[in-house]
């Protein structure tokens, strides 16, 4: 569906030039829910600016079915409906007037233009809201308004540049539900643009990772999030999990982290399918030890299971080397992050 080959996109700024986007190919499948992820400044936004020409790469090529979009005239580049952060509504208008604004110069008549501006006012559940002024609608309400407008040219490609920054967790979900809906009923491909990982995670089945203007991993979202290969990717994953907060214990030197002779804090990843299994139970009856769970954070992510358990592990010291290592046999991260030895009671 899109084929971005070698993107770079340079600006001027007092005198020097910023390389928002330096040397990025990509390609999005037809129906993906692809997922473009990065810290602010990473040049994220520029990029998908790039795919419908709002901005014009400085290098590279952009192709959507095989066409080339920079060797297109601007009123052919209607293929990519775009929703913002900042819903981009115009306030004089009524969401039926900016709904129907795009479909100016359509050829359609002014029933036809009511018709279809009134079904796709439904189909983002905000129906009775079209003779409403954007002032008087919530931010999710909004962002439905946005969305209606940037179907009204029957794209094929749905660019959203930090759609649900702007809204409550609560409204962020519904939005989010809403455009899987569009993507599943309507085959619509979409292109997230999110500095959260919490939106990847809901809706996408691929991402792209960017840092200074450059794409740093890319893969299935189960991948990248079970085995992150770039440190910037591991920092990002952090942001989302309870399971980094034991370095903060430990700093902290919580009682619940202290230890006794010969114990260990550890901290178990399922970074395969497998976390279904019972892993931890079949473990402690195989071995004979004892895990008492400080927390766990488990997630579904692409249908499977995701995250992981830290806790205090004891028992025969060469019995829960053995128990590691059959977990690590079974494809399990394995972190020790704490070792008391066989020294006295240890504090954290």
């Amino acid at each position: 569906m899109i084929e971005l080959e070698q993107i770079s996109k340079t600006f001027a700024d007092a005198g020097r030039e910023v390389h928002a986007v330096n040397d990025v190919s990509l390609t999005i499948r037809n129906g993906d829910v692809f997922g473009i992820i990065g810290f602010s400044g990473a040049g994220k936004s520029t990029l998908v600016r790039c795919i419908n020409l709002l901005e014009r790469p400085t290098e590279g090529s952009v192709r959507i079915d095989g066409k080339e979009l920079t060797r297109m005239p601007a009123k052919e580049l209607r293929q990519a409906g775009m929703i913002f952060q900042h819903f981009n509504l115009m306030p004089s208008r009524t969401i039926f007037g900016n709904v129907a604004y795009p479909l100016k110069g359509s050829g359609l008549r002014k029933d036809q233009i009511a018709e279809k501006v009134r079904k796709l006012l439904d189909l983002v559940g905000i129906a009775d809201k079209e003779n409403a002024y954007p002032s008087q609608l919530s931010g999710g309400q909004k962002q439905r308004a946005a969305i209606a407008r940037a179907l009204a040219n029957d794209p094929d490609i749905l660019l959203c540049d930090e759609a649900t920054s702007a809204l409550d967790p609560q409204t962020t979900k519904a939005i989010l539900k809403l455009l899987e809906r569009l993507n599943r009923e309507l085959g619509i491909t979409l292109v997230v643009i999110t500095h959260e990982m919490a939106v990847v995670k809901e809706i996408c089945n691929r991402v792209a990772v960017m840092d200074h203007g450059r794409v740093v991993e890319e893969g299935e979202v189960f991948s990248v999030f079970a085995s992150p290969k770039e440190e910037l990717t591991r920092s990002f994953i952090k942001t989302t999990s309870n399971l980094q907060k034991i370095e903060e214990l430990i700093a902290a030197k919580s009682p619940v982290v202290a230890l006794k002779p010969g114990e260990r804090i550890v901290r178990l990843s399922y970074v395969g399918r497998n976390a279904s299994e019972p892993l931890i139970s079949t473990m402690t009856k195989k071995y004979g030890v004892i895990l008492n769970i400080i927390f766990a954070d488990i997630e579904i992510v692409q249908n499977a299971p995701i995250g992981g358990t830290v806790g205090i592990l004891s028992g025969p010291r060469d019995k829960m080397d053995e128990a590691l290592e059959d977990l690590r046999s079974k494809n399990v991260g394995v972190e020790v992050i704490l070792d008391a030895g066989d020294s006295e009671s240890v504090s954290a």
